[in-house]
């Protein structure tokens, strides 16, 4: 198995076992030169991006954590377009995860890899899973 059919493999196994779309909640970029934005006379403002296959999962860490498994390939995707350096950084300035109208707070990220190539994305939201059924 090579790296790339290990980032295929989770992106099948996600989608066929229920995969669910949910959308990470960013901070708009300032305006320059916005004399209320910078006053902070201004209501901050979000951006939202998909994400999709995901799953979620019961945490084995605490009672109420809730682990969402995601598709590298998809965070890839909100990386580059972001113009982030890396998805940790994605998720530590994401405000957090929402699913429907439940917005999640990002607590950990960990990363699997396969000969040195990320597959999956596993992270620690803090939230009652039973809000995702």
């Amino acid at each position: 198995m090579t790296g790339a059919a290990g980032v295929r493999a989770a992106e099948a196994l996600l989608r066929g076992t229920g995969g669910r779309k949910v959308l990470v909640r960013m901070p708009a970029p300032a305006i320059a030169g916005d004399d209320g934005e910078q006053l902070g006379l201004e209501a901050p403002q979000f951006q939202d991006f998909e994400l999709e296959p995901v799953v979620f999962r019961k945490s084995s860490a605490a009672l109420l954590d809730t682990e969402m498994l995601v598709s590298a390939k998809a965070v890839k995707r909100v990386v580059g377009s972001l113009g982030y350096d890396s998805a940790k950084t994605l998720f530590r300035e994401a405000l957090g995860i929402v699913v429907g109208d439940d917005l999640f707070e990002v607590e950990w990220v960990r990363s699997s890899e396969v000969f040195g190539v990320t597959y999956l994305y596993q992270l620690g939201l803090r939230g009652d899973l039973s809000l995702l059924t």
